[in-house]
């Protein structure tokens, strides 16, 4: 069985994450972060964070990175991958694990400081537009 991950261009992914926090505003914390993810058909979507002086309304890279799939058309996620200034890959906080999960799905590859993670393995036991449905199909 071939091994999903090495169909994706992760040098790529990674590049355009590295290119893409240098644009970050951080005036605050100095801490880049930058991020690109695959989608399904073939574009490559990006994020930088974008700090606040109201710290708790600062946005993430990943948030850039589903607010460039759903502006772009939708679609899914299939690779992702962050970095910080260093262009190290470093791994999406539990707000934006969450938002990987909903655009992304558990199949997701993610890029981490341990190798390459499924969504699934990332965020266990995520939750989702499936447990929507079945609480809506439980109620009648």
């Amino acid at each position: 069985m071939t091994d999903p991950s090495s169909t994706i261009d992760w040098d790529e992914l990674r590049r355009r994450a590295i290119e893409v926090s240098q644009r970050a505003y951080a005036p605050y914390s100095h801490y880049r972060v930058g991020a690109a993810a695959l989608v399904d058909d073939g574009r490559i979507v990006v994020g930088c964070n974008v700090e606040n002086a109201g710290y708790g309304v600062t946005l993430c890279a990943e948030c850039g990175v589903i607010s460039d799939l759903v502006a772009g058309g939708g679609g899914r996620l299939v690779a992702f991958a962050c970095v910080n200034g260093l262009g190290e890959p470093i791994m999406p906080c539990g707000r934006c694990r969450q938002l990987l999960f909903e655009h992304g799905g558990r199949e997701l590859l993610v890029d981490t400081p341990d190798g390459t993670w499924t969504m699934d393995q990332v965020l266990p036991l995520g939750f989702g537009p499936a447990a929507l449905d079945h609480l809506r199909e439980a109620q009648g």
